[in-house]
């Protein structure tokens, strides 16, 4: 399985963005995904998470109220859709499948498939 997110850019603060995350191989639709930002000099941080149906997800506080993460299985593609951007959003996002779970929304190990990242950058 591989990933591919795109949709990072630059923004002023108070705008938007919104994320793809579009997998390849078979397991897309079975399992639950996620997406982690990394800013310069911190630790990778979790963001939000989704079941393999959608019906379950899980948004980390910081960013809660802003951003939405979906997903359509038809197209293998996961989605975070960001609003109200703030200069502390400026990371590295990544998106990650995870290789066993399909109802968790929040756990995500190093094991599981991750992509190469797309680069937020929010302007004050």
């Amino acid at each position: 399985v591989q990933l591919q997110a795109s949709g990072g850019g630059s923004v002023q603060a108070g705008g938007s963005l919104r994320l793809s995350c579009e997998a390849s191989g078979r397991t897309f639709s079975d399992h639950s995904m996620g997406w982690f930002r990394q800013a310069p000099g911190k630790e990778r941080e979790f963001v939000a998470g989704i079941s393999w149906s959608g019906a379950i997800t899980s948004i980390a506080p910081s960013v809660k109220d802003r951003f939405t993460i979906s997903r359509d299985n038809a197209k293998k593609t996961g989605f975070l859709a960001m609003h109200s951007l703030k200069p502390e959003d400026t990371a590295v996002y990544f998106c990650v499948l995870s290789r066993n779970g399909r109802n968790n929304a929040r756990l995500f190990s190093g094991s599981d498939y991750w992509g190469q990242g797309t680069q937020v950058t929010v302007s004050s």
